[in-house]
């Protein structure tokens, strides 16, 4: 929901953040892989008891997310470095809740299993969407130049990162914020499904 304002807030920096990374030869694929391990990081060190520590690798890791596709779009875009940057943004999803079970089991193991469930049904109507998309030959009309159909829905990137902070800045307060979330990822999912129904005939 906040991708569209978000992208025209960050792109032109990321643009002109870009110039000297390729001109050092440093590629999207690069800043990429150094996003994902940052994300991984961010993930261990709230599993190890630091949440409030991990926000700074967070920003780090969302800043290459959004600056490999600034560098990409300067040089030549790659069917791979769309692919890479897909995975890479998944798994890290994935990883933040995890990481949260792991920190306190007790308290955020059950709401970190129902916001992960809540993204699986997010991601695979947003997967499936765009895939069917691409087939039928329909472009995006996101901003950034995605590799991706992006289908629009409640709960986007700028949302997703926005809670991961919120988890991180506030961790007791995990559980209702994760719930909160899921519900929302879950009426994405639907109306993602409902657009797909009306839409594929």
């Amino acid at each position: 929901m906040l991708d569209r304002l978000m992208r025209r807030l960050i792109d032109p920096p990321l643009g002109r953040l870009a110039y000297p990374m390729i001109a050092a030869g440093i590629s999207a694929d690069i800043v990429s892989l150094v996003g994902f391990l940052l994300g991984l990081a961010t993930a261990g060190m709230i599993a190890v008891g630091h949440p409030h520590m991990a926000i700074l690798p967070l920003a780090a890791s969302r800043l290459c997310d959004g600056l490999d596709g600034a560098i990409a779009r300067q040089t030549r875009p790659s069917d791979r470095g769309g692919f890479l940057d897909i995975v890479f943004d998944f798994a890290f999803y994935g990883a933040v809740p995890l990481s949260f079970a792991f920190l306190d089991p007790v308290a955020n193991a059950l709401c970190a299993a129902v916001l992960l469930f809540a993204f699986y049904a997010n991601g695979s109507s947003f997967l499936a969407f765009a895939a069917i998309a691409a087939r039928r030959g329909l472009a995006s009309a996101a901003p950034g130049g995605k590799s991706l159909y992006f289908s629009a829905g409640l709960t986007e990137g700028s949302e997703t990162i926005l809670l991961f902070i919120a988890f991180c800045a506030f961790p007791d307060q995990f559980a209702p914020l994760a719930l909160a979330f899921a519900v929302l990822c879950v009426i994405s999912a639907l109306a993602r499904t409902l657009l797909a129904w009306n839409a594929f005939r």
